[in-house]
């Protein structure tokens, strides 16, 4: 009986002392994180069921090397995304619009921009011409409710992402031979933005500046695209751009007088000239193959 006592003492003891380092813990949520100072951080409510970490750890695969004697075709192809279109939604998704992720990072730093002179990508903008880009300034007349007094105020019209309707590809397109493959590469991405007279008539569409992709492919990798088809299984927007999700149309090719569709074509027959510049580029694929 002294034996079963004993035992059982110690495991009673045992116990005590485990509830009692429990209560001495402060309790934290999933969602806590302890500071060095050993205090937990804001303690929000987390609009999930877990911890979304998958594509922000994602380790980028860097390209291929491609050597010049490997590439005995290529041809450059400058194409626009249409945002309005159905497969396009997600450029324009509200929690993070694709035109603000290319912003913020290049006001951070962590890209640089470049001029609209060429798409040669060798301008490099500055970040107090960045935070300018699409703001306006208008002038308006107020009144005084007391004096009636006339006053004129200068009121700052900031760039909206609803307001970018259209982006601009420059890729390139080329044979391999060690892989006997037909790639493509994308080089640059430059938003359009339309501009409008004071009574709301559209004048032109410019593009504001080009983004140098291969620079942008670490920074698009960590950033999350909507996914209408499954929300658990969110992609990144490097993995739109390369796997081609997303609706285009060509709008030039490389050509001795460097002149777009638009410029020697009209109408519908511009997407006819689109069309066979791209099955242009298939057919010559198809054509190094015979059966």
């Amino acid at each position: 009986m002294k034996v079963h006592f004993k035992i059982f003492g110690f495991f009673f003891l045992s116990m005590l002392l485990l509830n009692t380092t429990a209560i001495a813990q402060p309790i934290l949520n999933e969602s806590s994180e302890i500071t060095e100072s050993g205090e937990a951080e804001d303690d929000t409510p987390r609009d999930d069921i877990y911890d979304r970490n998958i594509i922000k750890d994602r380790k980028l695969l860097s390209y291929d090397h491609i050597r010049e004697a490997d590439v005995f075709w290529e041809k450059r192809i400058w194409r626009v995304i249409d945002v309005r279109e159905k497969m396009n939604k997600h450029f324009t998704w509200p929690e993070a619009p694709f035109i603000n992720i290319i912003l913020d990072a290049a006001m951070d730093g962590e890209l640089q921009l470049y001029s609209t002179i060429d798409d040669k990508f060798k301008t490099r903008l500055e970040v107090d011409e960045i935070s300018s880009m699409g703001t306006s300034v208008d002038t308006i007349i107020t009144f005084d409710p007391d004096t009636y007094e006339e006053k004129i105020k200068v009121v700052r019209n900031d760039l909206n992402w609803e307001d970018i309707k259209r982006f601009r590809l420059k890729e390139v397109w080329f044979f391999d031979e060690e892989t006997s493959m037909m790639l493509v590469r994308i080089l640059g991405i430059a938003p359009l933005k339309e501009e409008y007279d004071d009574n709301g008539n559209f004048k032109f569409e410019y593009p504001m500046f080009w983004a140098y992709y291969p620079d942008c492919r670490e920074m698009l990798s960590r950033n999350e695209s909507f996914n209408p088809m499954n929300d658990a299984q969110r992609m990144s927007w490097e993995d739109i751009m390369e796997m081609r999700y997303f609706s285009s149309y060509i709008m030039k090719e490389s050509n001795v007088y460097d002149r777009r569709i638009q410029d020697y074509k009209s109408g519908i027959d511009i997407l006819f000239e689109a069309e066979k510049v791209h099955k242009g580029i298939q057919n010559f694929e198809h054509d190094l193959w015979t059966f």
